[in-house]
């Protein structure tokens, strides 16, 4: 990720370190991780369950779909720990409740509430709170959004108790300026706040962001801060790792789903345990693998549902005994952590060099004879696409996002929040159409030249 020697002394240090980890067990491990950590030479999964009672909580007092109340029991939150357990001894997990869930009066909540708090005290899992149930700046002004966060956080620290306060927000998508409140009012940096390529599918359109993790502009949630004057401290995290080839498609085009990855629903449950699984590793192995090599450290993130039940969290051990098989120094951390760890590497985005090669695992739109590979930092994203059974035949550019130019949000509410600007992955405006590297206007072919020189000496070369 980093070019300098000192960051290249450091992967080789974690590297070694890495090595080091296979004679000690991974449940010691975890167990003993400090809470400030670097973040450099480690692989890393993060972990969350969401909780609620409505599908969509879309405000204090409207939802939208089924009261959810009757499949949230202890007992389905006590499978889906004990299954994580599973997977990953000493791991720590991230629990984010609703608005609903926090306050509901039944006794399965009551329940699930104090279950939650024993898996703090037990693990160091973290507690946390979602707004609106993932599309909190689709149905709710900033402002609202900020009072249910700040009410909603002292619940949560007076549920748990001790002074307890959670290091991270879940939230699905959540606009600039309540990332901007959470971070200077809140004292929170760390917030799960953009779903990567999400468009055309749910109840919301998020796409134009990078993957991993960036500090976002105070112009919009997508785009990285460019600078001092549009910093905001704090550390916007994607929901869920996908598979890059499936998701450049909108929606379930060509009658697949775009965030296919790591999602239980996309994988387990559309395509079976056995190819789900198959499909959840690849996607993992992107990151542990090759993109660890390029980038210095690997991360995959996932949120299950609570409301998924335990057909669903009992295959979550297979996952962990492959992950831990093939990658045996992973470590399980909680949100908050992760996006500390994050902190303490990187002050800004002025490092931030993200990048990553897939060629297809055949799966469900994961196309073999496909090869993609993005390139993402503070100045821009560029995703070039080819086929590469077929000799000679030369990258497209499927995706090209300038940082540089002017953003911003909708004024309030709206499905779509996307950042789209020169041409985006998802093909759904006129200007999408793939081109040669070479085809774009000069002053964009200048731009990438800036960060990507290589990309520029030899057609289809690469770097």
């Amino acid at each position: 990720m980093l070019c300098s020697s000192l960051a290249c002394l450091i992967l080789i240090f974690g590297l070694a370190c890495a090595g080091c980890a296979k004679r000690s067990s991974y449940a010691s491990r975890n167990a003993s991780l400090p809470t400030k950590q670097p973040l450099l030479g480690k692989r890393v999964i993060t972990f969350v369950s969401v909780i609620r009672v409505n599908q969509i909580e879309v405000s204090r007092d409207r939802s939208v779909g089924e009261d959810e109340g009757h499949r949230h029991t202890v007992a389905e939150v006590q499978s889906l720990r004990e299954n994580f357990a599973k997977a990953f001894p000493g791991g720590r997990m991230t629990w984010a409740l609703s608005w609903l869930a926090l306050q509901d009066q039944r006794e399965n909540y009551q329940a699930i509430r104090k279950q939650v708090v024993e898996y703090h005290r037990q693990f160091g899992d973290e507690i946390t709170f979602i707004p609106g149930a993932y599309f909190a700046p689709m149905y709710n002004s900033r402002e609202q959004v900020n009072k249910d966060l700040h009410d909603a956080l002292q619940w949560v620290s007076k549920m748990v108790g001790g002074g307890y306060r959670p290091k991270c927000v879940i939230a699905g998508f959540l606009a600039a300026d309540n990332q901007r409140y959470l971070a200077e009012q809140e004292n929170i940096h760390a917030c799960q706040g953009t779903i990567w390529s999400q468009y055309g599918i749910d109840n919301g359109d998020g796409d134009g962001s990078i993957s991993y993790p960036y500090y976002p502009s105070r112009e919009h949630y997508c785009k990285p801060a460019q600078g001092a004057a549009d910093f905001i401290d704090c550390v916007c995290l994607d929901g869920w790792t996908c598979d890059f080839l499936t998701a450049r498609r909108t929606g379930f085009a060509g009658g697949y789903n775009s965030r296919q990855g790591l999602g239980p629903i996309e994988t387990l449950m559309n395509l079976g345990p056995k190819t789900g699984l198959q499909e959840q590793v690849f996607t993992t192995a992107l990151h542990f693998d090759d993109g660890f090599m390029r980038n210095g450290f690997g991360w995959a993130t996932v949120i299950w549902e609570t409301v998924l039940g335990t057909n669903t969290f009992k295959h979550l051990p297979a996952y962990g005994d492959e992950i831990r098989r093939r990658w045996p120094d992973v470590q399980c951390l909680t949100e908050g952590e992760f996006g500390e760890a994050f902190r303490s590497q990187f002050k800004d985005n002025r490092k931030l060099d993200y990048r990553f090669v897939e060629r297809g695992s055949g799966i469900h739109g994961s196309e073999t004879n496909l090869e993609i590979r993005w390139f993402m930092n503070r100045d821009f994203r560029l995703a070039l696409l080819h086929d590469w059974t077929v000799a000679g035949e030369r990258e497209k550019v499927i995706d090209f996002t300038r940082y540089d130019l002017k953003a911003t949000e909708p004024k309030d509410f709206g499905r779509n929040w996307s950042l789209m600007n020169r041409i985006n992955q998802k093909g759904a405006r006129p200007q999408d159409k793939p081109v040669l590297l070479t085809d774009l206007p000069d002053e964009d072919q200048a731009f990438i030249r800036r960060r990507l020189p290589q990309l520029f000496q030899t057609a289809g070369a690469k770097n």
